[in-house]
């Protein structure tokens, strides 16, 4: 497997996985998994932590038994300049799925988060692009049994150059 295939893709990864993530020194945007370029996650767990400053953000943690991952929601949209180029409708629907996605971010809840793998301040997170409430207890044990799998099946096959 090349490992450019997985740098757009939202891989799987358990807390503890994901907290050894290494940044790369000429691309802000991307992480370091075994020598493989990530820039986007997916994980599934309890969230345990909640902080919530209206119309900038919601932190919040999500604990998925191996450890803690830090995410941020922003809900700037409407005021960032970094939507100000997009249509003001376009910006508008962003704007309430985010809300709605941080409304349903409450302590105690099974999540599925997926977003862009990012560093505030030296500790990883996830920026988060959409949040997933699951009401199947079972969802969290086989995020981890996918996470295994593709840790081991996929992952780790980073392609090596053939020789000359």
């Amino acid at each position: 497997m090349d490992a450019h295939q997985l740098l757009n893709t939202h891989v799987k990864l358990l807390a503890f996985d994901f907290l050894t993530l290494k940044p790369i020194p000429y691309d802000s945007a991307s992480f370091s998994r075994k020598g493989t370029r990530l820039s986007r996650a997916e994980t599934v767990g309890v969230i345990v932590s909640r902080d919530f400053k209206p119309n900038r953000f919601l932190k919040f943690d999500i604990d998925d038994g191996t450890g803690c991952i830090s995410c941020v929601l922003w809900l700037n949209q409407e005021s960032s300049r970094h939507f100000s180029r997009r249509s003001p409708s376009h910006v508008r629907l962003i704007s309430q799925m985010a809300a709605d996605f941080a409304s349903q971010v409450q302590i105690g809840v099974l999540a599925r988060v997926r977003g862009r793998i990012t560093s505030f301040r030296g500790n990883l997170q996830i920026t988060v692009s959409d949040v997933v409430i699951e009401r199947d207890p079972n969802s969290q044990i086989l995020h981890w049994l996918d996470c295994l799998r593709l840790g081991r099946n996929c992952y780790d096959k980073v392609a090596v150059p053939p020789k000359a």
